[in-house]
């Protein structure tokens, strides 16, 4: 009972504690109440100037925020520079301007006086600029003799970008035939690889110029003769075994692979230098398996037996105590091309020893300095001659034949280069225009044997034929004399295709004009393909409908003699 009591004594005490706490529990919840109506209050005080300051704006909005329905924001999108090694960042750059930058042949240091008196026979008093830089560079490199580099060091590859015409020919000729005068030892010590029959004969004929008269030998080897007869002129053998008849090799990829593995004696195993003309062609075409043979042939596989283990090689590698001890011959590898790659990953495949580069693709704004070298830009990829002017004709495919005969009637153009996409194109746009009347014409093309290609090219040079309508076949390093005008009668489809073409003219520092039948479904690729090679001065050349209409009536007399012609054709071939 007496706890009973102190509870509720207890009890008693507290309830006036716990009306404290409610009634400070009430004063709370009203005072958050006020606080909350007076935000509420504010934020709807804001929200009215909010909007009463949108209503200003919309009533006057600044010009700056009206867009446009469909409209986007455009980003200046960064182009990306591709990383190149430095021997192609950094080139060594080569006047662009033939006539403005000659040298003469005296200036160049290093050349043998008998060169000398050999270029002045040959009417040559001065040397393009990228004779002037490339003909020293090959020397120096084999300052000390063909049997090593310069300090017993191996020499550096050399690859050459200049235009058509610019003279890259006669920039390896002179230096590989002063280096070869001294050898002793008839050896194969140059191969000049080249991917057609006529650019073969044409570099032959240059060497054979300037080695008339130094025992120096030039072997050509293009399947124009029997292969026994090539194997003839390679090699001889003798009671000691065979011994090479040639010191400068001229070939096409085909005829030397097939000399290298079915010729007995025919070795490689001296080549000193190693040069490829037209080099793009050769790594992009099926011919990169020539060039591995040749370099597979050139250095001797450990356990071969054969000759003189002294004069034996093996393909060169890291640079140790061991491999520094036993010198052996270099080789040296020479690239030269109009439209050399910038492709790291094919020149990759050359297997290419610090090569330098000597190259007239930049851009006019940047100036020469003292060592001739900048960096690359890569904007401009392609260069072409100096003195030739571009336009191109937007046509339709029934005009194109009329065009072609408007320029050669009408405009009187003379010593015109034609060239097509096929050699069917080529014949049936030769047969034309010889049914058509008014014309010299002839065609060339791979259709016709080597003998009649070199009778038509000869009366082209000489004036008797004013208008030849060819292949891709003569686009490639032909030094065509005398073209005034180039004519693609069908569009090409590479930019490398059309740098070739229209480069057959303004050879030398001389002008030309190139002139392309764009059909208007084309045109706008067309342009763009220049574009992106950095060409952009060509100039758009429209023929009017009524400047052909003489010519309608005749051209469709030549039809039907082309008809008749065909007919007899193929029934010549069913007899």
């Amino acid at each position: 009972e007496d706890i009973k009591q102190q509870e509720d004594r207890s009890n008693l005490n507290n309830k006036p504690s716990k009306r404290k706490e409610r009634d400070e529990e009430a004063e709370g919840a009203e005072t958050r109440k006020k606080e909350n109506s007076g935000r509420a209050e504010g934020k709807q005080s804001t929200k009215e100037e909010l909007s009463l300051a949108a209503s200003e704006e919309e009533a006057n909005p600044p010009l700056c925020s009206l867009v446009g329905l469909g409209d986007y924001n455009r980003k200046p999108v960064q182009k990306v520079q591709p990383f190149l090694p430095r021997w192609l960042a950094q080139p060594k750059l080569v006047q662009k301007r033939i006539k403005d930058n000659l040298v003469p042949i005296g200036d160049v240091p290093g050349i043998h006086p008998r060169l000398l008196k050999k270029l002045q026979m040959n009417g040559i008093e001065s040397f393009f600029p990228v004779q002037a830089q490339v003909i020293p560079a090959i020397l120096q490199s084999a300052s000390n003799g063909y049997l090593m580099g310069q300090g017993g060091y191996r020499p550096k590859d050399i690859c050459v970008s200049a235009p058509t015409g610019s003279g890259k020919t006669l920039s390896f000729v002179i230096p590989i035939v002063q280096v070869l005068l001294d050898r002793v030892v008839c050896q194969v010590r140059a191969l000049v690889v080249l991917p057609t029959k006529e650019l073969a004969q044409q570099v032959s004929k240059v060497f054979n110029i300037y080695t008339d008269g130094t025992g120096l030998k030039v072997i050509l080897i293009t399947g124009q003769k029997s292969f026994a007869k090539e194997q003839e002129m390679l090699v001889q053998k003798k009671v000691m075994g065979y011994c090479s008849l040639a010191d400068i090799v001229v070939a096409t990829p085909g005829r030397l692979t097939d000399h290298i593995s079915q010729t007995p004696g025919f070795s490689l195993t001296q080549l000193r230098f190693l040069i490829v003309d037209e080099a793009d062609r050769m790594i992009d075409d099926m011919h990169q398996n020539c060039l591995n043979q040749i370099v597979k042939a050139a250095f001797c596989v450990e356990g071969d037996s054969g000759s003189n283990m002294l004069f034996q090689r093996t393909k060169p590698g890291p640079i140790t105590a061991a491999s520094s001890c036993c010198l052996q011959i270099p080789l040296q590898k020479l690239l030269f091309s109009a439209t050399l790659t910038q492709d790291p990953e094919k020149l990759q495949q050359l297997d290419l020893f610090q090569p330098r580069l000597f190259t007239s693709v930049y851009s006019e704004k940047k100036t020469l300095g003292d060592g001739g070298e900048t960096e690359h830009d890569t904007d401009k990829k392609y260069t072409l001659p100096e003195g030739l002017s571009q336009c191109y004709v937007p046509c339709d495919l029934n005009s194109k034949p009329l065009l072609l005969l408007h320029f050669m009637l009408t405009m009187e153009f003379t010593r015109v280069l034609c060239f097509t996409n096929s050699r069917e194109a080529s014949h049936r746009l030769f047969l034309l225009v010889q049914a058509f009347g008014g014309v010299t014409v002839a065609e060339f093309s791979s259709r016709l044997p080597p003998n009649e290609r070199q009778r038509t090219m000869k009366e082209f040079e000489q004036g008797k034929i004013q208008l030849l309508i060819s292949t891709d076949a003569t686009a490639r390093g032909i030094d065509i004399k005398g073209v005034n005008y180039v004519i693609n009668y069908d569009a090409p489809q590479f930019i490398r295709t059309y740098i070739h073409r229209v480069g057959r003219t303004a050879r030398a520092g001389e002008v030309g004009v190139a002139f392309s039948l764009v059909l208007r479904i084309q045109e706008r690729r067309f342009l763009r393909m220049l574009k992106d090679a950095g060409i952009q001065d060509i100039k758009k050349q429209p023929v009017k409908g009524k400047s052909l209409k003489p010519l309608v009536q005749r051209y469709e007399e030549a039809l039907h003699k082309l008809e008749r012609t065909v007919k007899v054709m193929e029934m010549g071939k069913k007899i």
